[in-house]
């Protein structure tokens, strides 16, 4: 992985740390929305992992870079395994055609991160 790449996942991170912070102790439109993500992953008929693989797969539609960044990590914490994940990136890029593997790429970069860091 390039180190360019870890810096860009890291400042993701740092990032939504500190909105995560700011917004929960000043917005209840947020904590709401926070409300909503705690409601919409609870195990239920589709497992939290499912719910995520899922959200991998719209990241990479949507090309949400923070989006891609959570969900693999929150997956890779459920269990997932990089050929899971995996498919779900590949879900993405069929769902989204070409644009979807630029963003495949950088889940990618994400997945690598984490692996590298659990070392």
């Amino acid at each position: 992985m390039k180190n360019a790449d870890k810096e860009k996942i890291e400042g993701i991170i740092r990032t939504r740390k500190t909105a995560h912070s700011y917004f929960s102790k000043k917005s209840k439109v947020y904590q709401s929305f926070m409300d909503m993500e705690q409601n919409t992953y609870k195990n239920g008929r589709l497992s939290k992992l499912q719910k995520e693989m899922i959200a991998i797969g719209i990241s990479i539609v949507q090309n949400c870079e923070s989006c891609m960044e959570w969900h693999i990590k929150k997956a890779l914490d459920d269990g997932a395994t990089e050929d899971e994940i995996l498919e779900a990136i590949e879900v993405g890029i069929e769902m989204s055609g070409g644009p979807g593997t630029v963003a495949a790429r950088f889940a990618m970069n994400i997945l690598d991160y984490y692996k590298q860091s659990s070392k």
